[in-house]
């Protein structure tokens, strides 16, 4: 928790933005007097409603590595600040992946669960996403599954997970814990877990690869940080582009590394680089991703159409009179980047509040890379 004066301090800073931004709030005085108070009190304040949804939104606003920031005031916030037993946290992320992808249409959405209090943390998802696929380490050195989470999965295990049946897209469970202790390990229902199998328009074999990617992308190790409270706990999501499946987690070497299974099958010289190989599969690859998710009537857009948007929020902003924080190495698609208009300029990548912050040592859990003390 930040000390004393830090969280008075940014407490005004940001009910001053809340009132300047939502004039029906009413002046700001009365409320900075209340929250003064209220600091005074306990170490720290309570949210309205109103204060929370919008920090919620801004903090999206603020995201200096999405792209698809356009949407940020369609946000929609599930108050769940009452919730902090770990089985109760479990139940609210099987809700907020059902509730966000209602008939296959996803709609951005995020779930707060309880902040973090002076001596009371709050509750904390140990998994970097609400649905992410097991890496099954084998004794000859390759990995089953997603090789991003093989440590993750291994952590899992020797905490009493007995894993799933060994395919490449094994779903883990999610960690939940509301103190030091060792986590909550909680199986996500397949009611919950909406999958888009993939296959291609044209190759009828892309379908005997066996491929399929989750639909819902819900982040959930990032805390939501508003004015100086820090809610650990909530996930949020929007939906796919294209290019995270087809040109990232399933392309890049360091994940399910398929552009070499793609271009044998496409019959490509896989031996010379200047066939420029990698870069024919990689097009197939990401035309299959987004054949499959239309095929589904499930929501995904393209990096064409997300970085014209991208470039229409930032115009807006401009004429709101605020900084839009970019991150040129994410804004830029990973896949015909200088074919898309946000290539071709420079942008100001600076940390606003409210944010969703990485804090080091969630980064370092998600992957398995380290546990909290106390366990």
């Amino acid at each position: 928790m930040a000390p004393y004066g830090d969280v008075t301090a940014a407490a005004e800073e940001y009910l001053r933005l809340f009132h300047a931004e939502n004039p029906a709030a009413g002046p700001v005085e009365p409320r900075l007097r209340e929250v003064r108070a209220e600091i005074g009190r306990t170490g720290t304040y309570t949210h309205t409603p109103g204060e929370l949804v919008f920090g919620a939104r801004a903090a999206w606003r603020n995201s200096g590595r999405c792209i698809g920031r356009l949407y940020w005031r369609s946000l929609r916030v599930r108050d769940r600040r009452h919730v902090r037993d770990p089985r109760q946290v479990a139940a609210e992320c099987v809700e907020h992946l059902r509730d966000a992808a209602p008939g296959r249409r996803i709609r951005p959405t995020v779930t707060v669960f309880a902040p973090d209090r002076p001596g009371a943390p709050g509750p904390r998802i140990w998994n970097e996403q609400l649905i992410r696929y097991a890496g099954y380490e084998m004794d000859d050195g390759s990995v089953v599954g997603d090789p991003r989470y093989a440590g993750f999965t291994t952590m899992l295990r020797k905490l009493g997970w007995p894993g799933g049946p060994g395919t490449p897209f094994d779903v883990l469970p999610l960690a939940v814990s509301a103190d030091p202790g060792p986590p909550l390990l909680a199986e996500l229902p397949g009611d919950a877990v909406l999958e888009v199998p993939i296959s291609h328009p044209v190759h009828p074999w892309f379908e005997e690869l066996g491929l399929r990617w989750h639909a819902v992308p819900a982040i959930s190790n990032m805390c939501l940080e508003i004015g100086g409270v820090c809610y650990r706990a909530a996930p949020f999501n929007g939906w796919y582009m294209g290019t995270e499946i087809g040109a990232r987690n399933l392309a890049d070497e360091d994940r399910y590394d398929l552009l070499p299974v793609v271009a044998r099958r496409m019959g490509l010289e896989v031996g010379n680089d200047r066939s420029l190989w990698r870069d024919h599969a990689l097009v197939e690859l990401n035309v299959a991703v987004l054949h499959s998710f239309e095929k589904a009537g499930v929501t995904m857009t393209d990096h064409h159409t997300e970085a014209r948007r991208f470039l229409i929020h930032l115009e807006r902003e401009e004429r709101a009179g605020r900084t839009c924080p970019a991150d040129w190495s994410w804004i830029v698609p990973p896949i015909s980047g200088s074919a898309t208009p946000v290539f071709h300029r420079y942008y100001t990548d600076v940390r606003l509040s409210p944010a969703f912050a990485h804090h080091p040592d969630s980064l370092e859990l998600g992957l398995g890379r380290a546990a909290p003390q106390g366990w």
